[in-house]
């Protein structure tokens, strides 16, 4: 939930999974912990050997139930401005399968130029490294791993699972309480840069 408010997609998916499969889930208590790849989720509430089915039809289900009732975070355009006036470039490098990561970016109308999906944590930093990423904004701490991974300053933002406090005691470089606060950090981060 970096970018894009997806908790009350992801919700409204579970919620129909969990009717098609006669299993309850609690939805409410799985977007307080968004982040982790679908599958490690999905353990939570079912067998092994019916993780990849289930999976499967999450993200045939995702697509009508998920993606449409997507938002924006309070400050994602203006964060987004933000890069590409100073001369940046914008990759969303995501959890998310790539074919509902590119729906939720077109349903928003967010300029970004790539969309990186199903990398989680660490294996995030190659995408990142590929870019020439100099900083990586997440709201998870293991988007601190992905910016550690690929060379890149760690920004994050609490609108996900984890505080201000959390996300700096897990070593993020910069936390911010939302995107509203990007736009300033950025341009003060690049006059100091061009300053070195």
């Amino acid at each position: 939930m970096t970018l894009a408010d997806t908790r009350s997609g992801i919700a409204a998916v579970y919620d129909e999974l969990s009717v098609r499969l006669g299993v309850r889930m609690d939805s409410a208590a799985i977007v307080r912990r968004l982040g982790p790849p679908l599958e490690m989720e999905l353990a939570n509430w079912l067998p092994v050997e019916e993780i990849a089915a289930a999976a499967d039809l999450f993200r045939e289900i995702y697509p009508d139930k998920g993606v449409p009732v997507h938002t924006a975070m309070a400050g994602a355009y203006e964060a987004v401005e933000a890069v590409r006036a100073g001369g940046g470039r914008v990759i969303v490098v995501t959890g998310k399968n790539i074919r509902d990561a590119v729906g939720t970016v077109e349903l928003l109308g967010l300029a970004v130029d790539e969309v990186v999906g199903s990398v989680f944590g660490a294996a995030k930093g190659s995408a990142l490294a590929r870019f020439g990423a100099a900083a990586y904004v997440g709201d998870h701490v293991a988007d601190i791993e992905a910016a550690r991974a690929g060379g890149a300053v760690s920004v994050t933002v609490a609108t996900g699972p984890y505080t201000v406090g959390e996300l700096r005691d897990h070593g993020a470089d910069v936390t911010l309480g939302d995107l509203t606060e990007f736009a300033t950090w950025f341009a003060d981060w690049r006059r100091r840069d061009e300053l070195r």
